[in-house]
């Protein structure tokens, strides 16, 4: 997206209405950031009519260089317009084709403008003034496998956050697949993970230019989904013990990045070096000249339909800055920052991702890796029978044990490791389906669906007064937390009490309380997978 400054005129009258440093109540917003002045649009969001100041497409970086972190944007001399959402990155949606289309689907729909310049973020904010040092910040991190994803996806405005809860929302753009994690043996080290570089250099934009929306840059919290669950996760374990990181509290939404199981117990993300050195090979990249500088010089285009087209996996790389070799011992050995944490799943999240399997065989050799254990293979197996009343078919079977092994008894264990050493823990699981938000045939709660009731983005039309009830309690909850972190979301933290779980749903009330046991009663089969014991 291009910026353009206004005409000198337009730019007086917006000058007028800038007051100190906050955003102020304008249609035509303004602020004053680091980089220069800033001028915004507003909206109003039911119920009352509600007016949020929105600074979408703000730049906190310069265009990038390709394979290249993130650098600081050079000022501007007057007022910039930031009344829309700024490209998204380059996407990643790979072949086959069904799978292809899914995610294009829930993930990409309607499709924005992509770009390597693509370095912007969104501030939602509330248009009345704040008061005291500033309200508090929910700073969002996009999911998409570190593959695909956009700040700008509607299902992350932060309006409804802004109007009703008075805190700030700001979703940031970064880099994914090989434009963000490119696993070249020629970039240093400490520049590899680029996605978490560009996720790092949004958060310190934060704490350098918050308090001109109103915000205070001591009361940020992280939340995310998916790979932006992975992201918050490598964040909370890659600051030690002592230190202070730019956020004072965590939202994981199903994701951790601490007990990933496949292809090893407690180790990181597979080489993607292989990944590097096919597209090299696909683009005809020479071993005589450097193959950074080859891809580097081939159009963007190109190097998208070859990833998609190849299924190309790109991964993190461990540097023991951005993410470390062992997230898991990390926590259990105490050496990382103090930092509460809300961590939960949705009841089915396998429903969407075993789309198309119906092997149990197949499905748990390719999950836990060449050459399985025979033994545990059948011990997972017995404890999920396809054909029987709980599990009618293969692909229900196969659904949970992704639920439980890629999501529900990881997050049980990060639950528990923190609250283990003394950081405030809490959990919960969202159990709640609506016929406006069912996107799959499959249905029930399954992964990303919380997505529009957790911001209240769900379509309003044939929305009920239950689905408007239950997002305002969860929205509330997320503000509540991010408010007062160490007094929790509003129900007892992991090892205070017995029944330490919230479970939203359906109904007339909300939320209901169980204890950790009755979600995790197939967990011990996979703790051989997941702990390596």
């Amino acid at each position: 997206m291009t910026h353009t400054p206004w005409a000198v005129a337009a730019a007086a009258t917006t000058l007028l209405l800038f007051v100190k440093s906050a955003a102020t109540y304008s249609p035509y917003p303004t602020a004053t950031i680091n980089a220069g002045i800033v001028v915004g649009t507003t909206t109003s969001v039911s119920p009352g009519a509600t007016v949020v100041n929105q600074f979408l497409g703000v730049r906190f970086a310069a265009p990038p260089r390709r394979f290249t972190p993130a650098q600081r944007s050079q000022p501007w001399l007057q007022p910039l317009k930031t009344d829309q959402r700024g490209p998204a990155c380059i996407q990643q949606f790979s072949y086959p084709e069904d799978y292809r289309n899914l995610s294009i689907m829930l993930l990409n729909t309607p499709a924005p403008e992509e770009s390597e310049d693509c370095l912007f973020l969104n501030v939602f904010a509330p248009a009345t003034p704040a008061t005291g040092k500033g309200r508090a910040v929910l700073f969002w991190i996009y999911g998409g496998g570190l593959w695909l994803g956009h700040a700008g996806h509607p299902f992350y405005d932060g309006s409804y956050f802004a109007a009703n809860e008075d805190v700030i929302v700001v979703s940031a753009n970064y880099r994914t697949n090989v434009f963000g994690f490119p696993n070249s043996p020629e970039l240093p080290l400490q520049d590899r993970n680029i996605g978490f570089l560009d996720q790092r250099f949004a958060l310190d934009w934060v704490q350098r230019n918050i308090h001109a929306f109103g915000g205070d840059p001591s009361k940020v919290t992280l939340f995310g989904e998916s790979a932006g669950a992975f992201s918050i996760d490598a964040l909370l374990t890659s600051y030690p013990k002592g230190t202070s990181p730019p956020f004072r509290a965590a939202i994981l939404e199903s994701g951790q990045l601490s007990y990933r199981g496949n292809p090893s117990p407690g180790k990181p993300y597979p080489d993607g070096r292989p990944a590097w050195d096919a597209l090299a090979a696909a683009l005809n990249c020479t071993t005589q000249q450097s193959n950074v500088t080859c891809i580097a010089a081939a159009p963007a285009a190109t190097i998208k339909d070859i990833i998609e087209r190849g299924a190309l996996s790109f991964t993190p790389t461990v540097d023991n800055k951005t993410y470390l070799s062992d997230l898991a011992h990390a926590r259990t050995s105490g050496d990382i920052v103090r930092i509460p944490i809300l961590i939960g799943t949705t009841a089915n999240e396998g429903r969407l991702i075993a789309i198309g399997q119906n092997n149990v065989t197949a499905y748990l050799q390719n999950t836990l890796g060449p050459g399985p254990n025979p033994n545990l293979v059948a011990k997972i197996a017995a404890a999920y029978p396809a054909g029987s009343t709980e599990f009618p078919t293969a692909y229900d079977a196969i659904a949970q044990m992704e639920t439980d092994v890629s999501f529900r008894c990881g997050a049980a264990l990060v639950a528990n490791d923190t609250a283990a050493i003394g950081i405030p823990s809490w959990r919960f699981m969202f159990n709640a389906t609506f016929p406006n938000t069912q996107r799959i045939p499959t249905g029930r709660a399954y992964h990303t669906t919380e997505l529009e009731i957790v911001f209240s983005t769900f379509p309003r039309e044939n929305a009920t007064a239950e689905e408007f009830a239950l997002s305002d309690y969860m929205r509330g909850t997320w503000a509540r937390f991010a408010k007062n972190p160490e007094a929790g979301p509003g129900w007892g933290a992991i090892g205070e009490v017995d029944r330490d779980v919230a479970v939203f749903q359906n109904g007339n009330e909300h939320m209901k309380l169980i204890d950790q046991s009755e979600l995790d009663e197939r967990c011990a089969v996979w703790r051989e997978v997941l702990v390596g014991r």
